[in-house]
């Protein structure tokens, strides 16, 4: 009897993964949403990794780790400071600026969804 219904869930997963999807409305609006907030997480990310590494870089500079060069190094460290600061500005404005362009299809799915 369990071999059974193993078989039998094994093939319903066969079924849904090889057979004909349709996407709904609700999986459209999902991948919008995604396609909107995915370029700023990683421009994010990558310029918040980037910005720490040049921090790191002006720490290291400036307390004798990597050289003797401590006006560099606070001057380095100043600009991945600078970086890291804005990255949270920088991501919102990409957010803010891709939500203006996707908005029209993201509400006209919404009022599908809602019955408006």
């Amino acid at each position: 009897m369990e071999q059974k219904n193993q078989q039998e869930r094994y093939a319903n997963r066969m079924r849904h993964e090889y057979g004909e999807h349709k996407e709904t409305k609700l999986e459209k609006l999902q991948k919008l949403d995604r396609k909107v907030k995915l370029p700023a997480e990683v421009f994010a990310y990558v310029f918040g990794t980037i910005g720490a590494l040049v921090l790191g870089t002006g720490m290291c500079l400036a307390m004798g780790v990597i050289g003797d060069l401590m006006a560099l190094g606070i001057v380095v460290g100043i600009v991945g400071i600078a970086m890291v600061s804005v990255n949270y500005f920088i991501y919102r404005a990409i957010v803010k600026s891709r939500k203006k362009a996707y908005s029209a299809e993201v509400l006209r799915l919404t009022d599908e969804l809602l019955n408006k």
